[in-house]
């Protein structure tokens, strides 16, 4: 019998792999496979095999919304409130009357376990488990009284189903008996002719009663040797090999649908797969995958410490110059979106599709004041645009559901998004004031869908998805209110997401963040209208315009720092993990060390003064922001600190022995930010250029990244060494100028310097603002840009641009 292993050809070029030499003992441990429907958490315990399994709808409760009548009379009391300064009893006024009566969205749940049982294992010896990056497939394999024995696993992009292939060095030896469980309380477990069947129903919360319906469905294909299915048990007895096939199915079509058959469509994806053998499933398979994956090499150097476990590099990277391992991290967070975010599904919850609990951490639902969007952020930029899909589809979800929210609630048109969301897309405010009193989610929704049109000049999608941008900024524009002094206009109540203000609350009125989403919509919109060519539409951007000349403009504070609120009321020593007025440096680009000297002073001292070491994914945001800072080596720091390993949860920040981001728990979205992170410190396109390594780390001395996306339309390969960019090919899908900065001088055909200035102005803190700061030693002053060289190249479409340094 011959394997696949990791030097064997057929293993896909397995560059970037996760691997242990012990069986998973915690869920954390696990790896994880996915097809964007179909999850498991594979253990690979060689006597008792656990696939901890998933499918993507399976969450409680019925479709509903959840806007609360309540808060139509008492938003303006609330408000008043807040224009009284008493903000503690505005908060609490809010929590009583506006935050949802009937629930605060449902959890999403799990299907159960299939547990595949291998009696008389005896002790054994040579264990390796493995992930494989390269090709989106597990392998666990030991040996046993001579023989030696291998597991793969797939989940397939192909083919909605997941399947174990059973092999062994000797014939007749894969004997087993393979049963699911589940920890849903209404089940029914039994055997359908050589099938094992669970089915059951979705379970209860506050007050919803579950009502999607599920079916998993398991059966095996078998060389040699017998099989048989009695109660519940698939028993497979002296086969030469043997491959079990698993499906899931529920009855949830849609948000406000759940008439689906779930045991038809499980009988349906399982006999499909049943017609296949194993390795025409994994070779179509791979090759879906590979054609995503394949987008984007990054390559750092050789792998210098190959023969250590994946936890053991993680539990030494601080020690280690693990170059190979960073590459594996960023390459796991595209791993980890394909598996999670393929079109025509759901979008990843706070674990993704990964979850073993039936009441996960904030019920593994959609948290859009950040968590969310941080699971997008990698999609554009490192060449998976279409996985953007589920996201888009959610964005329409709740445009609809939002505009009963909006008019309920707040008596306005348009549509409303609070901090949160589940599968049934309600949008009420969910939780409690401290966090829930945020009526701006919507506007964070439109800017993926500017930022789609910014990577892609897709004019058809943007004439499609006009009409929810229009709708959102329509909501803002009659819900705004001006202060008592008639000064701005501002969204109020509201809050800085989850972080308390000097009044012992967090809601406020006219906050940074706020401000600056408002910004980047009205301006979209406006935008927008002009390139479709709405005419129609003049009177309504017109009122956009007087809205922008009425927001709060940012700014710097007593201590130099870029305040979070419209009124000074920030804490130097304030640790939170959220860093939400630095939405305008990352992900947005309304502060830039080019435009905006200042602000980015500013928002610099604000980053130092939150400090590095926090949750998981507020390390991964920290990794953009320092790399929009044009600081890579404090970016290269963060990594470090989000490459910190955690065993158990009383750690805060870092990642677990199988990779996954931990808040703690895990929140897949610090995964997915320090991805984004990484592309960003290699190649930045926000700023009206094209910037080759802005943020290049001085440990990363040579390397190359072929294939990330650039705002316009491009496709960019760049190698470097010393430092300095070597080589850089840019292909142009769209056509068009392009502006390029780099840090060395290029030649290049058509290649030609750009008019203006081409120094950096001084980035540098003022006197005065240093003297505010008052930092410790530890923090190292403001890096001084060198000159850098800007050019302009006007591209055709579809052609290739090769540029050297001189």
């Amino acid at each position: 019998m011959t394997f696949c292993t990791a030097n064997n050809a057929f293993a896909t070029d397995n560059n970037h792999i996760l691997w242990y030499d012990a069986p998973a003992t915690t869920w954390t441990e696990a790896i994880p496979i996915g097809n964007s429907r179909l999850g498991a958490m594979i253990f690979g315990s060689p006597s008792a095999e656990r696939l901890q399994l998933n499918e993507e709808t399976i969450w409680a409760g019925r479709p509903n919304n959840n806007a609360n009548p309540e808060a139509l009379e008492y938003l303006p009391k609330v408000r008043q409130l807040v224009w009284e300064g008493k903000y503690k009893e505005a908060q609490d006024l809010a929590t009583a009357h506006v935050q949802a009566k009937t629930n605060s969205g449902m959890p999403y749940q799990p299907f159960g376990d299939l547990y595949i049982n291998f009696p008389n294992t005896g002790k054994y010896t040579d264990y390796y488990r493995e992930l494989s990056l390269d090709s989106a497939r597990a392998i666990t394999r030991y040996t046993s009284d001579g023989v030696t024995y291998q597991r793969e696993y797939i989940s397939s992009l192909a083919d909605n189903v997941i399947a174990i292939h059973l092999t062994a060095s000797r014939k007749g030896m894969i004997t087993c008996n393979a049963q699911m469980t589940s920890p849903q309380q209404d089940v029914t477990i039994k055997s359908e002719g050589d099938e094992i069947v669970l089915s059951g129903i979705s379970g209860w919360h506050e007050g919803q009663k579950g009502k999607v319906t599920f079916t998993g469905r398991a059966s095996a294909k078998i060389k040699g040797g017998t099989m048989s299915s009695r109660d519940g048990v698939l028993q497979i007895s002296g086969a030469d090999e043997a491959t079990i096939y698993l499906t899931i199915a529920t009855n949830f079509k849609h948000y406000d649908d759940i008439t689906g058959n779930d045991t038809l469509r499980s009988e349906e994806a399982l006999n499909a797969a049943l017609t296949k053998d194993f390795r025409s499933i994994k070779a179509a398979h791979i090759a879906k995958y590979k054609e995503q994956y394949d987008r984007v090499k990054l390559d750092l150097g050789s792998d210098a410490f190959a023969n250590m476990t994946t936890d053991k590099r993680v539990e030494t990277f601080k020690t280690h110059d693990d170059l190979h391992l960073v590459e594996t991290y960023f390459q796991f967070g595209r791993y980890l979106l394909i598996c999670t975010s393929q079109p025509g599904t759901q979008p990843p919850t706070l674990q993704g599709i990964w979850n073993d609990k039936m009441l996960p951490s904030w019920d593994s639902k959609y948290t859009c004041n950040i968590n969310l969007e941080m699971n997008y952020w990698p999609a554009e930029v490192t060449n998976l645009s279409e996985l953007n899909d589920p996201l888009f589809n959610l964005i329409k979800d709740v445009s609809e559901t939002g505009r009963e929210s909006a008019r309920i609630m707040y008596g306005a048109d348009g549509w409303v998004l609070h901090h949160n969301t589940d599968i049934w897309r309600v949008t009420g405010a969910i939780d409690k004031a401290p966090s829930g009193l945020w009526p701006t989610g919507g506007a964070w929704m439109c800017q993926h869908l500017w930022e789609h049109y910014l990577y892609t000049g897709d004019k058809k999608f943007l004439e499609s998805v006009y009409p929810i941008m229009v709708s959102s900024a329509r909501f803002f524009n009659q819900i705004m209110v001006q202060n008592p002094s008639k000064m701005y206009w501002l969204i109020c109540p509201s809050l800085s997401p989850e972080n308390q203000h000097m009044h012992k609350a967090t809601t406020a009125a006219g906050v940074t963040m706020d401000n600056q989403l408002l910004y980047d919509l009205f301006n979209h919109v406006i935008d927008a209208t002009a390139i479709l060519g709405k005419t129609d539409m003049a009177a309504f951007t017109d009122s956009l315009r007087e809205k922008l000349a009425g927001l709060p403009p940012m700014q710097t504070g007593r201590w130099g720092q870029l305040q979070e609120w419209k009124d000074d009321w920030d804490n130097p020593n304030d640790t939170h993990r959220h860093v939400s007025h630095l939405y305008g440096l990352y992900p947005s680009n309304q502060i830039s060390p080019f435009r905006t000297p200042e602000l980015t002073a500013a928002a610099r001292t604000s980053l130092i003064h939150r400090g590095d070491p926090s949750t998981g994914w507020s390390m991964g945001w920290k990794v953009c922001l320092w790399s929009r800072l044009l600081d890579g080596n404090h970016a290269w720091k963060l990594i470090g600190d989000q490459l910190t390993l955690v065993r158990n949860e009383k750690k805060k920040g870092g990642t677990y022995p199988n990779l996954f981001d931990a808040h703690p728990p895990f929140q897949i979205d610090g995964n997915f930010g320090c991805t984004a992170g990484i592309a960003e410190m290699l190649m930045q396109s926000h700023d009206g250029f094209v910037y080759l390594l802005p943020a290049l780390p001085d440990a990363w001395k040579e390397g190359s990244i072929k294939g990330l996306k650039a705002r316009g339309g491009f496709e960019v390969n760049v190698e470097w060494n010393d430092n300095k960019v070597k080589t850089a090919v840019i292909k142009s899908t769209l056509g068009g100028n392009l502006r390029i900065r780099s840090a060395v001088p290029l030649k290049g055909k058509g290649l030609k310097k750009a008019k203006g200035e081409n120094k950096n102005p001084l980035f540098d803190v003022p006197s005065d603002i240093k003297q505010k700061i008052n930092a410790p030693d530890a923090i190292e002053p403001l890096p001084a840009i060198e000159k850098t060289y800007l050019y302009d190249l006007d591209t055709k479409q579809g052609s290739t641009y090769t540029l050297k340094a001189i």
